[in-house]
């Protein structure tokens, strides 16, 4: 089972396998959000198990398309844990058991920051990868 969970520990979440990918969100509300690792997971294999009360969420709006939630106690970024969504991200940072997995991409590079360099061989976009 690889658990996580928010700073404060309000809000956990279980998984029954691990993420099928992880990706790199350059855009500048994922950068201030401070979930900017992004593991996709599979709603079949996802849990709320405690929290699900303290969980806030943050409206998207275009170019953007996923809400991003938070724990309304500590304020960590989760990603959207409460998608309905088949497959949708979550914090990365926030998966508190040992998991290997590699960046498979980087999304909206066209708002990265000159400052951050990227230091992978992953595939870049400009914006939201094709699907």
């Amino acid at each position: 089972m690889i658990t996580g969970s928010c700073c404060c520990g309000a809000v956990k979440f279980e998984l029954t396998e691990k993420p099928s990918m992880l990706g790199m969100c350059h855009c500048s509300r994922c950068r201030k959000v401070g979930a900017s690792s992004l593991a996709f997971v599979k709603a079949e294999n996802f849990q709320i198990t405690v929290g699900r009360d303290k969980i806030s969420v943050f409206k998207a709006e275009l170019p953007y398309k996923y809400d991003r939630c938070f724990c309304s106690a500590c304020g960590t970024a989760l990603g959207e844990v409460l998608s309905e969504m088949e497959s949708f991200p979550i914090n990365a940072n926030c998966i508190d058991t040992e998991i290997e997995i590699e960046n498979k991409f980087h999304e909206f590079v066209s708002e990265k920051p000159s400052w951050f360099k990227i230091g992978d061989s992953a595939k870049q976009f400009s914006e939201h990868p094709q699907e």
